[in-house]
């Protein structure tokens, strides 16, 4: 929705809007801050998969209280008077959706420390049996 130039990403100048908007208007400084906060790949941009991420460190606790990517995250609450029930459902269901593409965030995480660990591990002992070659020849 906040994607102007439908590349896939959001800019600072489309946070900007999105955060005007939302009525949380932050300063430039403030904008480049959030993106910082979340932008993994360094691009200065915010993929939809860094965009989850603010949600994810919400709900964590590991966003300041009075960060812009904090006030973010509140306003992904809703009102279903305001908005009614059909409102209600689809922002319920996109959070659904949400939440499970961040569960598999985490998964993926999980699975790339796991195997870091792994690659870690066999490393070590490779230069353990080389050590132990090491030895056999300098005796």
């Amino acid at each position: 929705m906040y994607d102007a130039g439908r590349d896939g990403f959001i800019d600072l100048m489309e946070l900007k809007l999105m955060m005007e908007k939302l009525g949380a208007p932050q300063t430039h400084l403030g904008l480049k801050s959030m993106i910082k906060e979340v932008d993994e790949d360094f691009d200065g941009k915010l993929s939809f998969r860094e965009f989850l991420l603010i949600f994810h460190k919400a709900a964590a606790g590991e966003l300041q209280e009075d960060s812009g990517l904090m006030a973010l995250a509140k306003l992904s609450e809703i009102n279903v008077a305001l908005e009614g029930v059909k409102g209600a459902k689809n922002f319920f269901e996109a959070k659904v959706q949400a939440l499970s593409l961040a569960s598999k965030f985490e998964a993926e995480l999980k699975a790339e420390q796991d195997e870091r660990k792994r690659e870690e591990e066999e490393r070590r002992l490779r230069q353990a049996a080389f050590q132990e070659l090491k030895a056999n020849f300098s005796t």
